[in-house]
């Protein structure tokens, strides 16, 4: 699972910095290197949070089977608000924003 080409949509490509598409291609990689088995449906919630009167990035990490959640928090230029699914179907793996599946 997540071993086969990666596409995006154009939403991705327009509305997330690519920092943080690598930031999740990386986080569903990591767990993938630690033995941890991957629901095919991982769901990243990105949200906006002010620390210190300072825009932060919070993102939430999740999949339903097996239960997994970790939420990480980043200093970056453009803080999204977006809900993102990455999608294996076993021949391919996308990242698209929720709205569009």
């Amino acid at each position: 699972m997540f071993d086969n080409a990666r596409y995006m949509t154009r939403g991705i490509k327009s509305e997330i910095p690519l920092e943080l598409q690598l930031f999740m291609w990386n986080c569903i990689d990591s767990l993938k290197e630690q033995g941890v088995k991957l629901d095919y449906l991982q769901v990243f919630e990105l949200k906006r949070e002010i620390v210190d009167d300072i825009a932060i990035q919070k993102i939430e990490h999740r999949q339903e089977v097996p239960k997994y959640e970790k939420t990480y928090k980043m200093l970056i230029e453009e803080v999204v608000s977006s809900k993102i699914f990455v999608i294996d179907d076993n021949t391919h793996t996308t990242m698209l924003l929720a709205e569009e599946y």
